[in-house]
């Protein structure tokens, strides 16, 4: 056994291009409560539409218990999907296309369902849920994030809902989201009619509906 295991610290790889994956990074960082080893890889220059061989780009042997594509060509993420297939290692690849077991490709990074077999990435992130007391005057008095976006906009957008009334937070919450989500909001999907940041807002207010429904019911 390693010293990883040894402290339950889940070694993730994350495969970026142009500082795509750098906010991800820094948020899981942030809001992992340190249950993370992560060793990045980032390709910046500049590639050709088709990539015949992908080894100049990718790791030759991977190591680790989940892998974050955050790569933007194609070819790159493809022959990744198939080298954690043939090594049994999980692929979190948000807002691509694969028929590949192996990996998983909910719309957004916040809409990872908890259901994934991700282990401590997916208990921490994916599909935000929250835990929220209410005053006896119906105001936000305590929020805490039990899951949410691996960018930190979850964590963010909760803090700016202290000391709100209820009704006014279940609102706020999608706008304060949007502002800190790290989405391309150029994108549009034509699936779910929304762009990325927008739909980002529509998980997290949903999320906080729920728990402000349930922090009601205490």
């Amino acid at each position: 056994m390693n010293r990883s295991e040894e402290k339950n610290i889940q070694r993730l790889l994350v495969l970026q291009q142009r500082g795509r994956g750098e906010t991800k990074t820094a948020g899981i960082k942030a809001y992992g409560q340190d249950r993370f080893h992560i060793d990045l890889v980032s390709v910046e220059e500049r590639l050709p539409a088709v990539i015949e061989d992908t080894s100049a780009y990718l790791p030759e042997t991977i190591d680790a218990d989940l892998v974050l594509d955050y790569l933007a060509h194609p070819d790159l993420s493809c022959d990744l999907a198939d080298k954690c297939r043939d090594r049994g290692i999980p692929v979190i690849a948000s807002g691509k296309k694969y028929k590949n077991r192996w990996v998983y490709t909910p719309p957004i990074c916040c809409a990872l369902p908890r259901q994934a077999d991700a282990g401590p990435y997916g208990q921490r992130f994916g599909y935000p849920e929250f835990a929220v007391t209410l005053s006896a005057d119906n105001r936000i008095k305590d929020v805490r994030v039990v899951r949410g976006a691996p960018c930190g906009a979850s964590w963010k957008a909760a803090e700016k809902m202290r000391g709100l009334p209820a009704s006014d937070a279940v609102v706020r919450i999608g706008l304060e989201t949007q502002f800190f989500c790290s989405a391309d909001p150029a994108g549009w999907d034509p699936l779910w009619g929304k762009s990325p940041v927008h739909l980002a807002a529509d998980l997290h207010a949903h999320a906080f509906i729920k728990a402000v429904e349930e922090g009601r019911k205490r």
